[in-house]
């Protein structure tokens, strides 16, 4: 694999934006294990088994200090209880939770050098209206921000009309945009304000 851009690593904060299958979910995994070897990932879609499990093949690394904020288990009909490394909130329309179990984490990580990571807004978008999920991934960034933690997320470009996945950049320091082309999946990196660079394989 291409190593991740020095732009990119270096960013406090960042969004993965792409069709489905185009690669995100590696790219997301890979920058924050770039980040930090302890992340934190709020996972929509995904179990903490399977977060954890996922987190492992993509970047050879057990994720033993990974803290999962699970809203899946508990949707599923499971009834697992709090642990120091996994969080568990009714679902992922339930924000203001998600806002709590974080907030435990960051009380519990004094001194902890910690990324974050949420996937994906595409889940969030499915129950609030897309102003409620820019607001809390604002949020999100500015607590990140305030720990000195970098913060990534993403969003399914091809799931929201343009103007909603414009709004949603804007939290962010930058945008990475994913793709396929032919048999590749690529990526490009944009800033707010600059035009994007030139689409690399991975």
């Amino acid at each position: 694999m291409s190593p991740l851009p020095d732009a990119v690593v270096s960013a406090d904060s960042v969004l993965v934006s792409g069709p489905p299958m185009s690669g995100k979910y590696d790219l997301f995994n890979r920058l924050l294990a770039a980040w930090s070897d302890a992340p934190v990932v709020v996972s929509t879609g995904r179990t903490a088994e399977k977060v954890r499990a996922d987190h492992d093949r993509i970047v050879g690394d057990g994720g033993d200090d990974l803290v999962v904020i699970d809203c899946v288990t508990h949707q599923q009909g499971g009834s697992p209880v709090d642990t120091p490394t996994t969080k568990y909130v009714s679902g992922p329309g339930d924000l203001t939770e998600i806002g709590i179990k974080f907030t435990d984490v960051v009380e519990s990580s004094i001194g902890r050098e910690r990324a974050v990571g949420v996937y994906s807004l595409s889940e969030l978008l499915m129950y609030w209206d897309p102003d409620r999920v820019y607001q809390f991934t604002r949020v999100m960034a500015s607590q990140c921000s305030g720990q000195g933690w970098p913060f990534v997320s993403a969003v399914g470009s091809t799931t929201h009309d343009e103007q909603v996945i414009h709004t949603l950049y804007e939290p962010f320091d930058l945008v990475v945009e994913t793709r396929v082309e032919g048999d590749e999946r690529q990526f490009r990196v944009r800033d707010r304000m600059g035009d994007p660079s030139g689409w690399e394989s991975f």
